[in-house]
């Protein structure tokens, strides 16, 4: 008796082995997902969450993602790139703008007034991306997903029509290009990652910021400034985002396991998530319409005077680019034929 559940238990152990090798017992995987928001924005709750659930469910579980908000891991936001690099955490969330010259390529999409439509521009970038950007800025690191959000506007403790009501303004700005924007204006651009948007208001460490809609509800920006700037046509600013992956690690994953993130990751996705984030406007614009907020709305002529007050940062960003051996007029009239073609 002893003898047969002895060989029993080789057997059974064998049997495991065997199934382990051929992927039937594979390994579960556990991967980090840490981003900068709180897990009640949108980001997290309508992007982040439905993409991390959508993996989980078509791994059959045997991909765990857990979420890490708000910086859980450590570190500030501007380090979540190299996080992602380095295998601090497996998978990021940022705004490519918190490292500012790094990803020279995916600025296009974050001139002044350059992106009307944040699915089209979010297509744009990822197809772009694939061209010029997958190989060269991002070779060190898996991209999941490109995209970026709806309009940016201006949300100020005054009102603001023209360029020249921001003279002396302090203004939070998210990128490199929108702190040029602010510079043009008269306006003093101040860095500040978007959590510590609120308390720069309230302390008037700021005098506004740039942001759009859907980010103003977890921050509650309409209660802490009662003014907002709407543009017409195409937005004010954007700004870029990547969802990344460690290299190493998505290299780990058995092949079946690749499928289901590649499946899960790319073109579609990246509309979806630059969609999902312009379609919060709306909902976000209401509270302060329901507070009783100031918004201001221009016309294309009031708008007119903005876009030619941007158009020198057009200039020294092709420039710039060109510096770096990277045609920027070129850049911009694929980015803009793209984005042209969306839809069509």
């Amino acid at each position: 008796m002893m003898m047969r559940r002895t060989m029993m238990g080789v057997a059974a152990a064998a049997l495991a082995v065997g199934m382990s090798a051929t992927g039937a017992f594979a390994q579960d995987v556990t991967l980090r997902l840490h981003q900068f928001l709180p897990p009640q924005a949108n980001v997290p709750k309508q992007v982040l969450d439905v993409w991390a659930d959508k993996v989980q469910a078509d791994s059959g579980d045997r991909i765990k993602i857990e979420r890490y908000p708000s910086m859980q891991l450590g570190g500030k936001p501007p380090e979540l790139m190299d996080q992602a690099i380095d295998g601090v955490a497996d998978i990021v969330w940022t705004v490519v703008g918190y490292t500012p010259g790094r990803y020279p390529s995916t600025e296009v999409f974050e001139l002044p007034f350059m992106v009307g439509d944040a699915r089209a521009a979010s297509s744009a970038y990822w197809q772009m991306f694939e061209k010029h950007m997958k190989d060269t800025e991002f070779k060190d690191v898996h991209i999941l997903g490109t995209w970026v959000h709806g309009p940016g506007l201006l949300h100020t403790n005054k009102e603001v029509r023209t360029p020249a009501d921001m003279q002396g303004m302090k203004i939070r700005g998210g990128s490199r290009l929108v702190n040029q924007l602010l510079e043009t204006t008269g306006a003093t651009p101040v860095g500040m990652p978007v959590p510590a948007i609120p308390e720069g208001l309230s302390k008037g460490v700021i005098d506004g910021t740039t942001i759009p809609w859907e980010v103003t509800t977890a921050l509650k920006v309409p209660e802490l400034v009662k003014n907002h700037t709407e543009f017409a046509g195409s937005a004010l600013y954007t700004l870029t985002f990547v969802l990344a992956m460690n290299k190493d690690k998505y290299d780990s994953l058995p092949d079946d396991l690749k499928k289901v993130v590649d499946d899960n990751s790319g073109l579609e996705f990246s509309v979806f998530a630059g969609g999902t984030q312009a379609d919060a406007d709306g909902p976000a614009r209401q509270i302060a319409v329901d507070l009783g907020n100031n918004i201001v709305t221009l016309s294309d002529e009031e708008t007119q005077v903005w876009r030619e007050t941007a158009q020198p940062i057009y200039d020294s960003w092709v420039a710039d680019m060109n510096s770096k051996g990277i045609d920027g007029q070129a850049l911009i009239d694929e980015a803009k034929s793209l984005m042209d073609a969306y839809g069509k």
